[in-house]
């Protein structure tokens, strides 16, 4: 009884705030809902058992993801007004989209409950008294070790780009010369004036 109250409390979490990450004016509040989905979705994902999923839904998405978010929103200065202006435009287009996507999700809905899919010989076996977490190490770390190296080193190679391409050398910088900073003695640095009264300060 619990689990389905639990269920059903996660799930219209899930949509509601789904709905006013969508429909806030405030692009800093649709950020703030969006975490709160991503939160109720880990909820959902500790009820099936998956609690390697919440746990990347927490800490990626909400760490990470959702928190770039919104320091880019509260950073960059961006005229929504103006960018609402060509909702019209595009509202045919996105609406077809919408229509395919809940298509595809009512069409894999039926096929669902038509019956269990029926799996290959090479699935990996279920380890038996192992939480989720400790089987998808195993089978992480064991069969599929190379492919999640590669994808590290796609992930490395991609860092290095975004790196070397925001790197550019501009002129005209005072660099900075630590050894001179080290060097410099008080009296080279300030100056003792009799100044005249009503003379002014001179620079």
């Amino acid at each position: 009884m619990i689990q389905i109250l639990a269920f059903y409390l996660f799930a219209s979490l899930v949509i509601l705030s789904g709905v006013l990450t969508i429909f806030s004016r405030n692009p800093v509040h649709s950020v703030l809902w969006l975490i709160v989905a991503f939160f109720n979705a880990a909820g959902l994902m500790l009820l099936i058992g998956a609690e390697f999923i919440a746990m990347l839904l927490v800490i990626v998405y909400v760490g990470a993801v959702a928190v770039l978010f919104l320091f880019v929103v509260m950073m960059l200065d961006i005229d929504f007004a103006e960018m609402r202006s060509g909702f019209a435009r595009y509202g045919a287009f996105g609406a077809v989209i919408a229509v395919v996507l809940a298509a595809e999700i009512i069409i894999a809905e039926g096929a669902r409950s038509v019956g269990p899919i029926a799996l290959s010989q090479r699935v990996a076996p279920i380890v038996d008294g192992a939480s989720n977490t400790t089987a998808i190490g195993a089978l992480l770390y064991s069969r599929y070790i190379y492919i999640f190296e590669a994808a590290g080193l796609v992930l490395l190679v991609a860092l290095i780009g975004a790196v070397v391409l925001t790197h550019r050398e501009r002129g005209g910088l005072r660099l900075q010369n630590v050894g001179d900073q080290v060097r410099r003695r008080p009296e080279d640095a300030t100056r003792n004036v009799n100044q005249p009264v009503g003379a002014g300060v001179e620079l």
